[in-house]
């Protein structure tokens, strides 16, 4: 992730007035909640808090992965558990079929998203598909991508875009292998822009919009992750004046929410412009543009469908990338059952493509291990309670919010044999274990509507990747070979920590096959220098 300046996420105990503040509107609210609960079934059970605060002090803490902070819940207190903070209830979810009964089956109840002051109302991120609440505006995004992506059908007009980028992130990989993390995000960036608003990136330099979106979404992963910023517990925060100690977070608010609204606008103005030159791509953008009249709420949804479609996506596919390139460098035996089932069934002579997929069964696996390795978002996006519900036994009231355990699902010994190690062999066979994509791209309604396109540009770069390209561990200056640390970020979106591998072509051959590419794939003309002369 990139590094930036994190602002103070609480205000200090010294700031007298302000604490004063809390405690009494604390104890409001305690009195409240208490006398409510008295008449109804109990809450999950947890970790008993302190009168006022509740459960401040039982949140993850700076630098820990949130899914194993609340895996620690299910042995203490079962497969649901909860935390009240400040009088907002958290449920956390610890057993899949507990998810699937309340994300899937009661869906209606528990489809919307929390109230996030800071990363949503404050940064402007409320307005993405991400975190808009169940109602018309986030209908009209669910529409707005299933009609041009949402089918394999209409995500296959996309297939040959994503091989010629593919192509693009082998070429800069034969090129520039000490350089995977920085192509990985060129390359995913490259293709999501591409699909939504028909930009093309710059071929060999960094590409001003790419990085604008990358540093958008690793400040949306610090800033959604709930408890981060007392602002979200307490939302009276936000109107403190912002020299009163603590509010250093009404400054990082307003640079962090214009940067994300030049994201935003920025491509939308593109394409405008590009339209009226006559360009038609064919964009996701574009497409939504010619089927509306571009004035108010559809003006909006539309800018904002395509930004979403664009910043989730590229910062996923980002995540699952790194992580089969730290995965092939640890276990390098499954590169090898890999390459030997490629080669038998495509040959050497050409690179496969999406349509090779149903013959290379091992390949799929590897796709289905790397999502359930490390899922890309631990612990999902947190949903919230439209009204009150109640789940073996226990009360879970309207405005509550949900978290499920993503990453425990996936891990779950129970379920997945030795789920440390990276096995493709387990979704093979007679009995292969469950199929993961059922938990990584979202639950019921909130499922991811470019889930699709997402499996696909993974695919093809896994499987691109492995014909050409011996990964290993690098030799360190003791002549020994360097264990990569297998170890992952916090975050709403969770990235590998930095690792290095040793990257080069299998053989000759393998190498002239990847540098014919430039000439099926000419690199295009940057966009990037019309974006910067626009006036915007």
């Amino acid at each position: 992730m990139e590094n930036f300046d994190l602002p103070s996420a609480s205000l200090p105990v010294s700031a007298g007035i302000g604490a004063a503040v809390i405690l009494v509107l604390g104890g409001i609210a305690y009195t409240l909640s208490s006398a409510r609960n008295a008449r109804r079934p109990p809450l999950p059970p947890g970790p008993k808090g302190l009168p006022l605060v509740g459960n401040l002090g039982d949140m993850p803490k700076p630098g820990e992965l949130e899914a194993h902070h609340w895996l620690k819940h299910k042995d203490l207190y079962g497969p649901i558990s909860s935390v009240t903070v400040m009088g907002q209830t958290i449920v956390i979810v610890n057993d899949a079929r507990l998810a699937f009964e309340l994300l899937e089956k009661r869906s209606a109840k528990h489809s919307s998203r929390p109230r996030q002051v800071f990363a949503g109302e404050m940064l402007g991120w409320e307005n993405a598909l991400g975190l808009s609440q169940y109602n018309d505006r986030f209908r009209t995004y669910r529409k707005n991508m299933s009609r041009i992506i949402g089918s394999k059908t209409a995500a296959a007009q996309y297939n040959s875009l994503q091989e010629a980028e593919v192509g693009h992130f082998l070429l800069h990989i034969l090129d520039n292998p000490e350089s995977l993390h920085d192509s990985i995000r060129k390359k995913a960036g490259s293709i999501i822009l591409k699909i939504a608003y028909g930009y093309t990136t710059e071929p060999f330099e960094r590409d001003v919009l790419v990085d604008m979106a990358g540093d958008a979404m690793d400040k949306f992963a610090y800033a959604a992750v709930p408890g981060t910023f007392l602002v979200d517990v307490m939302p009276w925060l936000r109107y403190l004046p912002g020299w009163f100690p603590g509010a250093e977070f009404k400054g990082t608010s307003r640079k962090w929410g214009k940067e994300l609204r030049d994201v935003t606008e920025m491509p939308y103005e593109f394409v405008k412009e590009m339209t009226k030159r006559g360009r038609d791509d064919g964009s996701f953008l574009q497409r939504l543009v010619e089927n509306g009249d571009e004035e108010g709420e559809e003006r909006f949804t539309n800018k904002w469908s395509a930004m979403s479609l664009y910043t989730a996506g590229a910062d996923t596919t980002v995540s699952s990338l790194a992580c089969f390139w730290l995965a092939m460098t640890v276990f390098p035996e499954v590169q090898q059952k890999a390459q030997v089932e490629i080669d038998r069934v495509v040959g050497r002579d050409r690179l496969p493509t999406t349509s090779d997929r149903h013959n290379l069964p091992y390949i799929d696996a590897i796709v289905k291990e790397v999502l359930r390795w490390h899922p890309v978002a631990p612990m999902g996006l947190p949903h919230t309670s439209t009204e009150d519900d109640v789940c073996e036994g226990y009360f879970i009231p309207q405005g509550a919010m949900i978290l499920a355990n993503v990453w425990h699902f996936t891990h779950d010994p129970e379920v997945y044999d030795e789920p440390i190690s990276f096995k493709p062999e387990r979704f093979l066979g007679e009995n292969p274990a469950p199929d993961p994509h059922q938990f990584v791209f979202g639950f019921g309604r909130r499922i991811c509507p470019g889930r699709i396109l997402a499996d696909n540009s993974l695919y093809l770069s896994i499987v691109q990747s492995l014909a050409v390209f011996n990964v290993g561990k690098t030799v360190g200056e003791d002549g020994d070979f360097v264990e990569p640390t297998v170890k992952l970020l916090p975050g709403v979106v969770s990235h590998p920590v930095g690792f290095k591998c040793d990257i080069r072509p299998r053989s000759a051959h393998h190498e002239k096959l990847i540098r014919s590419l430039e000439e099926k794939y000419p690199w295009g003309e940057s966009d990037g220098r019309i974006l910067e002369g626009m006036e915007h």
